[in-house]
């Protein structure tokens, strides 16, 4: 019977003082030292670091990913525009094409005849 007695009934209110006195000490700093777990101090401040470090890193990451995706994207277009630019010029540098641009515009420059006279310095 010693034992009940001196063991302490919970009641729902002790329950509301503990949590606001549990707030006040993670507030002033003491919660760790409530627990006994200040000879881990450091271990816990190292595993907060680390967990910190684990999620700057992932944001970095997603970051580098978009930008990654974002520049496939622009690449795909400049392939698209890099393909039509060479297909233009492969279709204007035709002898054809050219001689009949020259006609269309009236120029009376044409195909050489003889070949080119080389110049002595």
């Amino acid at each position: 019977m010693s034992e009940q007695n001196t063991l302490r009934k919970w009641k729902l209110s002790d329950l509301g003082t503990f949590l606001k006195n549990s707030f006040l000490a993670i507030l002033r700093g003491q919660f760790l030292l409530r627990l006994h777990v200040d000879k881990y101090f450091v271990h816990i401040v190292y595993v907060f670091f680390l967990f910190a470090m684990l999620i700057l890193i992932s944001l970095g990451t997603e970051g580098t990913l978009n930008r990654v995706e974002e520049n496939r994207k622009k690449i795909e277009q400049l392939q698209i525009t890099y393909l039509d630019k060479t297909y233009e010029v492969a279709e204007k540098s035709r002898r054809s094409a050219i001689s009949d641009g020259l006609k269309a515009t009236g120029s009376e420059v044409g195909e050489p005849v003889q070949p080119a006279i080389i110049l002595k310095k």
